[in-house]
């Protein structure tokens, strides 16, 4: 097997500063075509990629040794500005974020204009509380915003229904056939194949697809069936993070929706007041910017509460489902 080989003096010299923004992998200091090949082929297709990697992930996408893929990470961060920004500079930023609209004015308005791009958004509830077909909506609304716009559908329950589009699509005065087109589903098996799925989204993007939203529905299913006991806790707290880190780079570098769903369970211990809690602990709620509980409410209606986010009180909204969408009560 071919090895590379690095010197440690070119790998730790920082490229020249008017070159940064041309610069792409194969530029770093000591890195081949080869290495460069297993680079790209893993992901790490770019300065940015490399930069926040571990050094162990570098290692075992490229097969360089422990060290040398320290000296990779250095270099790419010398090569971007990577420290601190001030507050102004993210106001701007700020001003790229989107929001697409929920269909109900009153649930917009609970989250500050509808689901916001840049950020994952969880609805948890119990069966029947309207989960998926908000996901259905959002495909909708996406086109309708944006006649190019695209969703991503993890499905890991069989929960896509086309004909549920159609039926949207209509009550938005749009061709359903279109929609359809604007969608792509793919089912996920295994908790494994999911998060597969998730890292080929950036493939999409990559090969010119306007995503837009990313629905993952639902996001624990898998997970829950398989690690089983408190002896697996750990291991799947630890793929759910990694899970929905992935997830979250995709909503900040590509400016998108993520939307994903979560099953609930009932707290034992609760004495007083709603026992029911979202499944995946602390992991999930930390990497949820979003926070929304789903319930059914009075004569038909369901109840969407939001319990956290970083720049709306909590609050509720009601809302009915209906054959040609979500609408206000």
């Amino acid at each position: 097997m071919e090895q590379e080989v690095i010197m440690e003096e070119e790998i730790t010299k920082a490229p020249e500063q008017d070159t940064v923004k041309d610069m792409t992998v194969m530029d770093l200091p000591g890195v081949g075509a080869a290495t460069a090949e297993k680079l790209e082929n893993a992901g790490y297709d770019d300065l940015m990629s490399i930069a926040v990697a571990s050094p162990g992930e570098i290692v075992n996408a490229s097969g360089v040794s422990e060290s040398v893929g320290r000296k990779l990470i250095q270099a790419a961060r010398a090569s971007l500005e990577m420290g601190f920004t001030s507050g102004e500079d993210l106001m701007k930023k700020r001003e790229t974020v989107e929001k697409i609209s929920t269909n109900v004015q009153d649930f917009d308005r609970i989250l500050g204009g509808g689901f916001e791009t840049g950020c994952i958004t969880e609805c948890f509830g119990q069966y029947g509380s309207c989960k998926t077909q908000i996901a259905h909506q959002l495909a909708v609304n996406v086109v309708a915003q944006d006649p190019e716009g695209v969703t991503v559908f993890i499905d890991t329950e069989n929960t896509f229904r086309p004909e549920r589009i159609k039926q949207f699509a209509e009550g938005k005065e749009l061709d359903g056939d279109e929609v359809l087109k604007n969608i792509r589903v793919a089912k996920a098996y295994n908790s494994d194949h999911q998060m597969l799925l998730a890292e080929k989204v950036e493939e999409l993007i990559k090969d010119g697809v306007k995503v837009k939203a990313v629905v993952v529905d639902s996001l624990t299913a898998h997970f829950r069936a398989e690690f089983v006991g408190r002896g697996t806790l750990a291991e799947r707290q630890q793929k759910i993070n990694k899970h929905m880190r992935v997830l979250s780079k995709l909503a900040d570098r590509y400016n998108i929706v993520v939307y994903v769903t979560n099953q609930v369970m009932a707290k034992p211990d609760a004495f007083f007041g709603d026992p029911t809690e979202a499944i995946g602990g602390h992991i999930v709620g930390h990497n949820s910017t979003f926070r929304v509980y789903l319930r059914r409410g009075k004569k038909g209606t369901r109840v969407a509460k939001l319990v956290d986010a970083p720049n709306m009180p909590d609050d509720e909204a009601v809302f009915m489902v209906t054959e040609t969408g979500i609408i206000d009560v």
